[in-house]
């Protein structure tokens, strides 16, 4: 959370302090008023180890099999449809929105306390539209339990290959995914950083990481810094007008 990561970013810059982030770390600058760091000056990236995308699965009963006819579906509801998500400022919560914005379509967030109570709805058709992060939503996507339309990666996800990507589907321009990555405070030596960022990247390389990672859905990455530091400066501002534009306020 934002108080963790402000206490990296006043830790000693010696490689001893190393904060693991999430995709928090890049949306809480948009989402609230203020935050304890700086996103693009309190650290050095490392490498972003892993990152999921989201996907968007309805239950079902829910009488559609592609994107464009869940729509369809929720314009011809007028206003009475809604879509579950893991909890208000997360990737699956701004994915559901960016979606809603890019389509002009009118869906009521439902905002659960994480992927698993908001699966769960989904599956007892209490919620049965969502947007969920990959971990929780794999399995039951595979068991049945639940129909995916879309992932909202650039490519297809490892955990659901036969599930297309939104663009595929035929809406694009809605690229989201939940990355994980290793910064440390800003000032460390470059020898400290290239030796993390080298022996990380080996780690992400070990076969059975990799198959570990693509069970619970996810995809190795083992970017460079300037990769990862590019990414961070792509993504703050991509979901800072999310926020914006869709009025979202924390909870």
């Amino acid at each position: 959370g934002n108080l963790g990561t402000a206490l990296a970013a006043r830790a000693t810059p010696d490689g001893y302090t190393i904060l693991v982030a999430s995709s928090s770390f890049m949306i809480n600058p948009g989402l609230y008023a203020k935050v304890p760091y700086d996103p693009y000056n309190d650290f050095d990236p490392v490498t972003e180890i892993a990152t999921t995308p989201n996907v968007l699965v309805v239950h079902p009963s829910v009488p559609v099999k592609t994107v464009r006819e869940l729509i369809d579906f929720v314009r011809a509801s007028s206003g009475k449809s809604s879509y579950a998500n893991p909890g208000t400022g997360t990737p699956s919560h701004l994915s559901g929105e960016m979606f809603k914005l890019a389509l002009k379509i009118d869906m009521v967030a439902v905002p659960f306390q994480g992927g698993g109570p908001m699966i769960q709805s989904v599956i007892g058709k209490h919620t049965p539209i969502a947007f969920s992060s990959m971990p929780p939503a794999a399995p039951q996507i595979r068991e049945g339990r639940i129909r995916a339309l879309a992932v909202t990666s650039a490519k297809r996800s490892v955990a659901v290959p036969d599930v297309p990507t939104m663009a595929e589907a035929g809406v694009p321009d809605q690229e989201g995914d939940t990355p994980q990555g290793i910064l440390v405070p800003k000032g460390a030596p470059k020898e400290v950083i290239d030796l993390l960022h080298r022996e990380t990247v080996k780690v992400i390389a070990l076969a059975d990481v990799q198959q570990k990672l693509a069970a619970i859905g996810f995809e190795p990455i083992g970017s460079t810094p300037a990769e990862f530091t590019a990414r961070i400066r792509t993504e703050v501002p991509k979901w800072a007008k999310v926020i914006r534009d869709a009025n979202i306020k924390p909870e």
